[in-house]
């Protein structure tokens, strides 16, 4: 294979123009992991869900850390961790839903990095977790009513911290992060 044809097959990197963090809140279900995995590849940058890493480092699935520590103890191991990646340049960081709550995180990902809030609407977050049995705060008798009430509380909290806010609806993954890469592209870097 000649140079020209490794060029052709290797993917396109679209730089942006800082190498702030790239942090990803808003609703289970609302596409952080599916969308900040596709958007780390086009911008050529390494990808972390806060949740995976939780779980890397204590061995056991966040399901368990709510059972043992409950919400309280799972929330503590958050912050430290958000703490340490947020410290990162250039990447893209997947939060949890609820990573928003305490205010020490949203001070640490609003003055870290860029904030994009993925938003979908009550209904569509519903059609994406409704089946998912890993999602502890959905282990109720209406988790229907649940994610409306989640989506209630934490819905002014993600519009605090953001920087830009994405509509994710339903068009498919790629073609939400190339939207999303022209929004950052755009979008004023805080200082």
């Amino acid at each position: 294979m000649n140079d020209t044809t490794r060029n052709l097959a290797e993917p396109c990197v679209v730089a942006l123009p800082h190498n702030r963090p790239i942090f990803l809140v808003g609703m289970m279900g609302a596409g952080k992991t599916t969308i900040g995995r596709s958007l780390a590849k086009i911008l050529g940058r390494e990808f972390v869900d806060l949740d995976q890493a939780i779980e890397a480092r204590c061995g056991v699935p966040v399901s368990h850390i709510f059972e043992v520590e409950g919400e309280e103890g799972f929330r503590k191991r958050e912050t430290l961790l958000l703490d340490e990646y947020s410290q990162q340049p250039g990447i893209v960081l997947a939060t949890g839903g609820g990573a928003v709550l305490a205010a020490q995180n949203r001070r640490l990902l609003a003055e870290r990095g860029v904030v994009v809030y993925l938003r979908a609407s009550d209904e569509e977050l519903y059609r994406r977790v409704a089946k998912d049995r890993n999602r502890p705060l959905l282990q109720t008798a209406n988790p229907r009513a649940r994610v409306t009430e989640l989506l209630t509380q934490r819905a002014p909290l993600y519009e605090e911290v953001a920087h830009v806010a994405f509509d994710t609806g339903s068009m498919p993954i790629a073609q939400a992060a190339d939207a999303l890469v022209q929004l950052l592209k755009s979008t004023p870097v805080p200082s």
